[in-house]
């Protein structure tokens, strides 16, 4: 296991272990003036930055601390990005959002970008990167982790555009000791080869449920026993929960039992449904078990004050997915083209935006097109 030494450690990192903790009493502005009323900016750092045309009042406001500490690399680090094709702008937006970078060694900076590098060789590509997520890209104090987790999550034979995007969006996965990160991996493909999935189809399974939340292993193992433990006991067969957690809006390591057991009484109520079938209103909308109560009967007396029915509920229960606010909306653009969701289905009007737009699309097209009369003579070009 790496132990992060003194001197692997970048000035920031160094400076982190004597921040306090969260929840400590944090000094007020004026103490902080005191703090700080004996120290003066390191002017090299700050004319250097000047030069680079970084928003100094930006840094001031949000890291001022970083101006103060020394040594720092600030044409290093801008180098070293500028090598990867950053333009001067995009320096700029970096250091202003992550100034903390231009305490990282430049040694340091190098081996962060070839370990990027093994995950997302297009540069152009590593720029965007680091300009969206540039505390991921200098978190150098846990090289070693990070490179160990990297050859893990290969050995798995997962695309490098899922690690790079894990690495990016959820860098605490990479930061910590392999060790941890494997057994939750483990108790993934336990969960889903128990549950009778295809051995074949598992990488591709891991690697829909790591793009759709990355934060997944950060997650206790044992949550994902408890939720589809809790399920079983529901009467959720073993196919069925198979299916749920293939499915990508079921994250199951994130349903708390408690709160999945209060969302699911309130639907059973709710819809006037059996056992046998809430569970197939579950497995039709896995969202529900998600929301919370209040969530829930404010989106479903929201549906019963604009006339609908909770029968039309219960065949689309997808409806409950959709806000109140966004209902309305579809409910009044579909009735200007004559269509009353009262009297029909509600499939035209759940799913994403982009969903919705093609079943408006489709109706407005019906209602527009002139019908052909098959008698009326047609018109020659002379006329």
């Amino acid at each position: 296991m790496f132990r992060a030494t003194t001197a692997s450690l970048c000035a920031y990192c160094q400076r982190l272990r004597l921040l306090p903790s969260p929840g400590a009493q944090q000094p007020t502005r004026q103490h902080n003036s005191t703090l700080v009323s004996n120290l003066a900016e390191n002017q090299h750092t700050v004319s250097s930055l000047y030069d680079l045309s970084v928003d100094i009042r930006k840094v001031r406001k949000f890291k001022g601390w970083v101006l103060f500490e020394s040594p720092t690399y600030v044409y290093e680090t801008a180098s070293a990005l500028q090598d990867l094709g950053a333009d001067t702008a995009c320096v700029a937006r970096v250091l202003e959002t992550h100034p903390e970078a231009i305490l990282c060694r430049p040694e340091d900076v190098a081996a962060q970008r070839d370990l990027w590098a093994t995950v997302c060789p297009n540069r152009r590509e590593l720029v965007g990167i680091i300009e969206k997520f540039p505390a991921s890209f200098f978190s150098v104090a846990h090289h070693a982790n990070q490179r160990a987790n990297i050859r893990y999550l290969q050995s798995l034979r997962l695309s490098k555009r899922i690690i790079g995007k894990l690495m990016a969006s959820a860098p605490q996965s990479f930061s910590r000791p392999v060790e941890r990160n494997q057994e939750v991996i483990h108790t993934l493909r336990e969960t889903y080869l128990d549950l009778g999935g295809d051995e074949g189809n598992l990488r591709v399974w891991l690697q829909k449920l790591l793009s759709q939340n990355p934060y997944i292993m950060l997650r206790p193992a044992e949550a994902w026993r408890d939720s589809l433990g809790f399920l079983h006991d529901r009467g959720f067969t073993t196919e069925q929960l198979l299916q749920l957690v293939c499915s990508l809006r079921a994250c199951i390591s994130e349903l708390d039992p408690v709160a999945m057991q209060q969302a699911m009484d309130y639907v059973q109520a709710a819809l006037g449904c059996s056992s046998d079938e809430l569970r197939d209103i579950v497995l039709r909308c896995p969202a529900l078990l998600y929301y919370p109560v209040p969530v829930l009967a404010g989106r479903f007396s929201g549906l019963l004050d604009v006339g609908l029915t909770t029968e039309q509920v219960r065949e689309t229960p997808n409806v409950l997915e959709l806000t109140t606010q966004i209902v309305l909306y579809r409910i009044g653009k579909l009735a200007s083209y004559g269509y009353d969701v009262r009297f029909g289905s509600l499939d035209v009007i759940v799913g994403t935006k982009k969903d919705f737009e093609a079943s408006y699309g489709r109706l407005k097209l019906r209602t527009e097109r002139p019908l052909f009369n098959p008698v009326a003579p047609l018109k020659s070009a002379e006329e």
